[in-house]
């Protein structure tokens, strides 16, 4: 059957009878020939190979015409009559025309996450929409008449911690709030009205329960003693001007000169004596005005007087029912007061008799002093305030708050006009006693500030703390002048020499005193002997002798070799 088809025209022609001899000569060669044919083919085909290579002829085109029907994407669920999300077009995409063929009328699933998109972005929406009206709100910029707003519209005048912008924003977005709901225009007609109605004078007390800062009032015993302090320190401050202008102007008088005496008398400082105080640690320890007398405190609640300089035991004061923290004389009177950790001050004279109990702090008492005109007593407490008690009548005069933590040191300045307080917030804060005011806040220390003192010149103020430093605060320039690195350990007291502030003395727990220059505030003498815990000193009032006491129970007396000629003298 294939050798018939594939030579069809020679059979037509050899039926024909019209071919000529020669032709027919080369047809039966031709016939001769065929069997070799099979050879020549395969040099022929070659030409056939177009259809092989005609394979590209199987585009892409053709074999994506299935695919073109993807655009039927078309039903993005308008028939809900919602916006198809990006997210939903993705998914059908992936789905492809298994899921949705031409011609079929199913519709699209919303998933949650699609709908979550759709509420986050409509809320986004409307959140622009009200702050693109809040924008267009007038609201007043005064922050006086935006906290009146606030108050009118049943608002909160203020936020912990909000500032006066941040006020004025929310007071904005409360009434464009109120605006959507329809009711800002009720509410402020109303408020308008009861303006209307009310009188000046409520609109006036209004605006003064608005201002700040606010006080107390306090008592008429308050008001004497305030009137009474600044009488006493505006004569002592005008005194210690004059005496300080009278040696500038002097030409005789030679401050280094006596500076430099002064250092070279506490340079020669030595041990004296040395005296176990009690039978628990001292914690405190007092000069009387003169110098004969030493109160010492102890842990024990006891506190004892001793003679000097000799150190011997003259009388024992016991009242107390917890341990004592410190014990201070008067600068004018034979009087003493201790304080202790019953939460209890006491008055006491130099017989050791009993004389007033100061009650009205919650916590216990850490340090306490004598205000310089012997009239007033200052104590601090663990219970973040330091109070002010009239010596004669034991009266609770002043009760200050101030520090975020317990109160732990109090000083007054020499003139009675200052009061200088300090804690464990790392704080020391001076006061006014004239008026009541706050007027300085010492920032430095890193931590707990555990003892002050006033320099005789009205304008040094030293502070020390467990940062083992020792700052001097010019009370004129209002900043820290110097910062000594003082010891190896916390700064348990600080005292000036009382007469002319010419050195300093620092106590720690290092277990030394030590003597520092008020000029440069360069170390003069280091006072070694204890062997443990040094937690209070004093010196007394020439600036000859220093007392230190310590956990080791001892009392330990340093003076110089000038006093103990003097006092050979006297005993001659």
């Amino acid at each position: 059957m294939e050798i018939e088809e594939e030579n069809p025209s020679s059979t037509t022609m050899e039926s024909s009878g019209l071919v000529p001899d020669d032709q027919t000569m080369v047809s039966t060669v031709n016939s001769t020939v065929q069997p070799i044919l099979p050879i020549i083919p395969p040099v022929v085909r070659p030409p056939v190979l177009p259809p092989i290579a005609s394979i590209p002829t199987v585009p892409p085109p053709s074999a994506l015409r299935p695919l073109a029907p993807l655009p039927v994407i078309r039903p993005p669920v308008p028939q809900n009559g919602e916006v198809g999300t990006s997210e939903s077009d993705s998914d059908a995409d992936d789905l492809g025309p298994a899921r949705t063929t031409p011609g079929s009328s199913a519709e699209y699933e919303i998933s949650e996450e699609s709908k979550q998109v759709r509420e986050r972005q409509e809320k986004a929406m409307q959140e622009l929409m009200m702050k693109r009206r809040a924008s267009a709100v007038a609201v007043p910029t005064n922050d006086m008449a935006v906290r009146a707003r606030l108050r009118r519209l049943g608002e909160p005048i203020t936020l912990f911690g909000e500032r006066e912008m941040e006020r004025r924003e929310r007071l904005r977005m409360i009434m464009v709030k109120l605006d959507d709901e329809g009711q800002l225009e009720k509410l402020m007609k109303a408020h308008e009205e009861e303006e209307a109605a009310a009188s000046v004078a409520i609109e006036e007390d209004e605006e003064e329960m608005l201002q700040y800062p606010f006080y107390t009032e306090g008592s008429k015993a308050l008001l004497d003693a305030r009137i009474d302090i600044a009488k006493y320190s505006i004569v002592r401050g005008a005194l210690r001007l004059q005496r300080a202008r009278r040696r500038r102007d002097d030409p005789d008088e030679d401050m280094d000169a006596e500076i430099d005496w002064a250092l070279q008398q506490a340079g020669s400082l030595t041990l004296e004596c040395s005296e176990i105080g009690d039978d628990r640690p001292l914690s405190g320890c007092s000069f009387s005005p003169d110098g004969k007398l030493l109160a010492t405190c102890a842990l024990s609640g006891v506190a004892k007087l001793w003679s000097m300089p000799q150190i011997r035991n003259v009388s024992t004061l016991k009242g107390h029912t917890d341990r004592l923290t410190d014990i201070s004389f008067s600068p004018v009177h034979n009087l003493l007061a201790t304080a202790s950790a019953d939460r209890t001050a006491r008055l006491w004279n130099t017989e050791g008799s009993h004389l007033k109990t100061f009650k009205g702090h919650l916590e216990r008492l850490a340090r306490i002093s004598f205000h310089p005109s012997g009239k007033y007593l200052g104590t601090a407490s663990y219970d973040k305030t330091w109070r002010l008690w009239d010596i004669e009548t034991g009266v609770e005069l002043l009760l200050q708050e101030g520090h975020s933590r317990s109160v732990y040191g109090i000083a007054f300045h020499h003139d009675g006009s200052l009061a200088a307080s300090c804690g464990l917030d790392s704080l020391a804060r001076v006061w006014d006693l004239r008026t009541g005011r706050s007027i300085l806040a010492l920032e430095g220390h890193v931590k707990p500030v555990l003892g002050l003192s006033f320099s005789a010149n009205g304008y040094y103020l030293a502070s020390g703390g467990e940062d083992n430093t020792c700052r001097i605060w010019d009370l004129r320039k209002k900043k820290s002048m110097y910062t000594i690195p003082a010891h190896s350990n916390l700064i348990s007291q600080v005292k000036f020499e009382p007469q002319e502030g010419y050195f300093l003395v620092t106590a720690s727990f290092d277990m030394t005193a030590k003597i520092w220059s008020a000029r440069d505030f360069k170390p003069v003498k280091t006072l070694s002997g204890h062997e443990a815990k040094v937690t209070s000193l004093d010196v007394a009032g020439d600036g000859h002798c220093i007392t230190t006491v310590s956990h080791d129970r001892t009392i330990k007396l340093w003076s110089s070799h000038s006093n103990r000629d003097n006092q050979a003298m006297d005993m001659e």
